[in-house]
């Protein structure tokens, strides 16, 4: 129904109140990074202060500490071995996760619901209750202190979560496409490479983006499992935790410099993003 002369003014303060809702909202999430920011160019004793001190003078060296200043300890390793880990992860599971999706939506199998729950199920376990085993398996096998250890766990970690939001998305491919494709003579690679990808692309940005995420930020088994060859960039951040002198300015220029990859990756792909988390909303 077409809104009214005399509903307008009532409309645009809605939308008014709702933008600064959201713009509120907006500003309350990005208070604590906007704190860890200014945080990391404090000197650490500014940085201990409390209350903290906002009009502090500014310095860059928690960032000269996070790269070796005076311990000369670097950390482009671990930085690297996060990016390989986190990568390698997330194709795979896009490798995986794809036709696991193609099969749970578009050529359904049988009982298909009852799959999708036990992928669910996996995720209900707590990370810590499988630490155990695992070390155990990697230790044996002789896998402590690898990134390809890291690889398969991440892997596996994060091919449930893929496939649940991949069906999703692919739940909205018109099926015409398909028939027509079939009709055409086209094997499933060719299906999927062609003509489900391109439709599909915000929704596997979207995918992508989360799983190396939940990668990249992924702590427990990589403080385990790893050690000086493989410790990961979080694993890095944690070692500026001592029980003795300030750290505070430290551990926030580490956290900033180690979020930044990610950052810039959600902003580089946030349009794409947007339209993958929205796909699956409405039929």
């Amino acid at each position: 129904m077409a809104t009214t002369t005399a509903d307008a003014p009532v409309a645009r303060r809605r939308r008014g109140a709702l933008g600064l809702l959201a713009w509120l909202c907006g500003t309350v999430f990005f208070l604590p990074v906007a704190w860890m920011m200014l945080t990391s160019l404090h000197s650490e004793s500014d940085a201990a202060t409390n209350p903290p001190s906002i009009g502090a003078p500014l310095t860059l060296q928690g960032y000269k500490e996070f790269f070796g200043a005076s311990t000369g300890v670097s950390p482009w390793p671990p930085l690297i071995n996060s990016f390989s880990a986190s990568l390698m992860s997330t194709l795979l599971v896009l490798v995986l996760s794809i036709p696991a999706a193609y099969a749970l939506s578009i050529k359904p199998v049988r009982k298909w619901s009852d799959a999708m729950f036990f992928f669910l199920s996996t995720k209900m376990l707590p990370a810590v209750a499988g630490l155990l085993p695992i070390y155990l398996i990697a230790k044996n096998g002789g896998l402590l202190d690898n990134v390809a250890l890291l690889v398969v766990l991440y892997t596996s970690m994060n091919l449930p979560i893929a496939v649940w939001m991949m069906r999703s998305f692919l739940a909205e491919v018109p099926v015409e496409i398909l028939e027509a494709a079939s009709i055409d003579g086209a094997g499933l690679p060719t299906v999927l490479a062609r003509i489900i990808a391109p439709v599909v692309a915000p929704g596997i940005a979207a995918t992508s983006l989360i799983c190396f995420i939940f990668s990249w930020n992924e702590l427990l088994f990589a403080r385990v499992l790893t050690g000086v060859v493989a410790g990961t960039a979080p694993v890095f951040l944690t070692g500026f935790v001592t029980s003795q002198g300030l750290f505070l300015a430290k551990v926030c220029a580490a956290a900033v410099c180690i979020s930044l990859p990610v950052l810039i990756a959600g902003f580089a792909a946030q349009d794409k993003l947007v339209q993958g988390l929205s796909l699956g909303a409405v039929k």
